[in-house]
């Protein structure tokens, strides 16, 4: 009997994997079928439900304005609700029947129950050859664990980790209480509009309804990533509660280096690992950590800045603390809106060797008062900093390490007005303020005329040769000077290089450096950036060069 009730209450069981060989090579293509359970048809019922949630506000109001919200209305309505609940209650029981008799299933929640009370490798290792919901997944890290907190500096408490605070809108207005009183309505219409239409339309992969429509495809990829890349499915828990759903593939034993890097991927705001940016680090032979948003797919929550620092906080301390890589050995990989992640945890973990930031953007603000209306301006404004405050540059001037953006040229997302207008896009404003943080010297006026001249130009590469000719840039010149200055004053940013440069300033471009397999920034990966100054005095020569 308790094996019964076990299997009517127990979670959906979508997939069974093959047993898989812990010698067999990462890439190698699965030798036999996967056992697939058909989704129940009660998961028709979970789309009704939420379509009734979201609906349920509307649908009180008719109620209201027809009088059928009245007490002799009411009591008739309530047996049909009651009938109902019983054949639901009666679907379920016979669910949990099938479920019974089936021995996958029974031998499934066996393990289940098993790796609950005791969470041996042996039983990990058999619970890792299925695919369930993913609230039955037992925690396999948590954010309070000794071992990962007596190194940090502080860590998170309850009620976060730490996040940069924007500015008040209006500094020296004193904090009265009549203020305080004045600036609640405002207050409350943020809030409303942050927790309602702000954060669906900033994250439409948290939307329960998309989630569903695409569980086909995300079933698919956590296939392709177990299966032929031996992945790991993890649960970790974070400071807030939520629960993180990740996935892990081990490369350091295979004969290709890079397989030593872990690469931790950040997605897209409707992005999943299952089949995200993730497969771009897997095809170069990396090892690989993805992770889901809070809201998305496994994880629990809602996404929000706060919780989405609070997940990669604790994503960053399972790869150091229960994967064994060390800071040193971790770049940090993120698509468009996963800049915000990415850039905390460069800014929180200054060890982590590079930051890849393709397709992202310097701040939120520009991006939301496009898609809304100019009167709603103000409220936009405040609504993106005190909620949805995502200041990527911001955050990635704090981090001292190397650096690659990618800038899509066709990108229609990030850009303020049409991608044709290739200024208009954002990741030149977020090139430009990690430029001017790092060489406040070198990018003054005309400094930062050359490099605007060239992020505008139509072809990069001939413009680039353009500007190269018309300087007499010698890139080699340029890169001994840095190095020189580097070795003298440290490599800390901001450096002063370019302080004593005459009124003869010449100029300084952004530049690709040279392959044939990068032609523009449309490619994959596009290209390294270098920043190359020359400057004039006397009829000295003093040129420097660094990437970023």
């Amino acid at each position: 009997m308790a094996k019964l009730l076990s299997c009517v209450l127990g979670p959906r069981l979508y997939k069974i994997y093959r047993e898989r060989d812990s010698e067999r090579a990462p890439s190698g293509v699965p030798e036999t079928p996967t056992s697939v359970t058909a989704p129940p048809s009660s998961s028709w019922a979970s789309v009704f439900w939420s379509i009734s949630y979201y609906s349920s506000p509307f649908a009180f109001f008719y109620l209201y304005r027809k009088g059928y919200l009245s007490l002799s209305k009411v009591v008739p309505f309530s047996h049909y609700a009651g009938t109902l609940l019983l054949l639901l209650a009666g679907v379920a029981c016979l669910r949990g029947i099938g479920r019974w008799t089936n021995p996958q299933y029974r031998q499934f929640i066996t393990i289940l129950e098993a790796t609950h009370r005791n969470q041996s490798a042996e039983n990990k290792r058999q619970l890792a050859n299925y695919n369930f919901d993913f609230k039955s997944w037992p925690v396999d890290f948590h954010w309070k664990e000794p071992s990962s907190r007596k190194e940090s500096r502080g860590g998170p408490s309850y009620q976060g980790v730490a996040l940069l605070r924007p500015e008040p809108l209006h500094r020296g207005t004193a904090d009265t209480l009549l203020n305080r009183v004045k600036k609640l309505p405002c207050q409350i219409t943020s809030y409303l509009v942050a927790h309602t239409l702000g954060r669906r339309m900033l994250y439409p992969g948290s939307v329960y309804l998309l989630q569903k429509a695409l569980m086909p495809v995300l079933l698919q990829g956590q296939a392709r990533l177990v299966e032929e890349c031996n992945g790991r499915r993890a649960k970790l828990l974070a400071c807030d509660g939520n629960e993180i759903d990740t996935m892990f593939v081990d490369r350091r034993e295979t004969s290709e280096p890079q397989g030593q890097k872990l690469v931790i991927c950040c997605e897209g705001n409707a992005g999943f690992y299952e089949v995200g940016c993730i497969s771009t680090p897997l095809e170069a032979g990396y090892s690989v950590l993805g992770w889901n948003h809070p809201g998305f797919a496994g994880s629990t929550g809602v996404p929000f800045p706060q919780n989405e620092a609070n997940a990669m906080d604790v994503v960053v301390q399972f790869a150091i603390y229960r994967l064994g890589f060390q800071p040193q050995d971790i770049i940090i990989y993120a698509w468009s809106i996963g800049g915000f992640t990415a850039t905390w945890a460069a800014m929180s973990y200054p060890d982590i060797s590079a930051v890849i930031l393709d397709a992202s953007f310097d701040d939120l603000v520009p991006l939301a008062l496009k898609v809304m209306p100019d009167s709603w301006r103000g409220l936009v404004t405040r609504t993106v900093r005190q909620h949805l405050n995502l200041n990527n540059a911001e955050q990635l001037c704090r981090y001292q390490g190397p650096v690659l953006l990618i800038r899509r040229t066709k990108d229609e997302i990030i850009t303020t007005t049409v991608p044709e207008d290739i200024m208009s896009n954002r990741g030149n404003d977020l090139l430009l303020k990690l430029l001017q943080y790092r060489y406040p010297c070198v990018m003054a006026e005309e400094g930062l005329r050359v490099v605007r001249q060239w992020l505008e130009a139509s072809s990069q590469l001939e413009e680039a040769a353009s500007i190269f000719s018309r300087w007499e840039v010698e890139e080699d010149w340029c890169l001994s000077v840095l190095r020189s200055y580097q070795a003298e004053r440290g490599p800390d940013f901001p450096w002063s290089v370019g302080s004593e440069a005459s009124a003869q300033l010449r100029g300084h471009t952004l530049h690709p450096a040279p392959g044939p397999e990068l032609p523009d920034a449309l490619a994959p990966l596009a290209t390294t950036l270098a920043l190359v100054l020359k400057e004039w005095d006397g009829g000295r020569c003093e040129e420097g060069s660094s990437y970023l």
